[in-house]
């Protein structure tokens, strides 16, 4: 339980620290966030608010159901929606507006997003696998191998890896450090890679594993 926000990735970069040493990192637009909803221990069960990112602009692509949550919490309706586990729920209000700066420089962050889709993939790519020589003599390159037996079960178990569609998945990168905060463009710069394509949402959440 602690701190989380939506936000989008806008790509990756690189920055200088003071010694000279160059530090890869992603671009993330971390909000703004609206909270769009508040449940609690007497009325849930457990403590947590809901977080709205990117106004929908058109009402048209609003249902009913929708329209009346929004309506409830008094806010505009949002395109994404994300609940977040709290422990101190006095501390938010719905309405609210929760922006970059509710994380620091060197807070360690957990990143949730969707993968790039690569489309349809031979087994060697989708799943790692090492494959047979590479000799010309060798009738066995790229190839997925045995997928079966014979006489019993005599079919395909379930879950062989085999090829398939690659990519499109939920994804979450763990243990990720915060290099920068700019908070008056609610930006916040990442070391190293996270899940998802440009534009791609994302989920940046304070680590469940703050120690190793």
């Amino acid at each position: 339980m602690g701190k989380g926000i939506i936000g989008k990735k806008i790509g990756m970069t690189q920055i200088f620290t003071e010694n000279g040493t160059v530090v890869p990192v992603t671009v993330v637009q971390a909000g703004p966030c609206v909270v769009t909803q508040k449940k609690t221990v007497e009325s849930d069960g457990y403590n947590a608010i809901q977080i709205g990112f990117e106004k929908i602009l058109s009402e048209k692509k609003v249902n009913k159901p929708q329209a009346g949550h929004f309506k409830k919490a008094g806010t505009d309706p949002m395109k994404y929606l994300r609940e977040v586990r709290v422990e101190a729920i006095d501390d938010y209000s719905v309405g609210q507006v929760i922006n970059a700066d509710i994380f620091a420089e060197g807070d360690m962050i957990d990143v949730q997003g969707v993968s790039i889709g690569k489309g349809f993939q031979g087994a060697m790519k989708r799943w790692n696998f090492a494959g047979g020589p590479g000799g010309h003599g060798s009738g066995f390159h790229r190839r997925l191998g045995s997928i079966g037996m014979k006489e019993w079960p005599a079919e395909v178990n379930k879950g062989k890896k085999m090829a398939g569609h690659l990519g499109v998945e939920k994804v979450t990168v763990q243990r990720l450090k915060i290099v920068r905060v700019m908070p008056e463009t609610n930006v916040i710069l990442v070391e190293g890679a996270i899940p998802g394509h440009k534009n791609g949402v994302v989920y940046i959440k304070q680590t469940v594993k703050p120690r190793r």
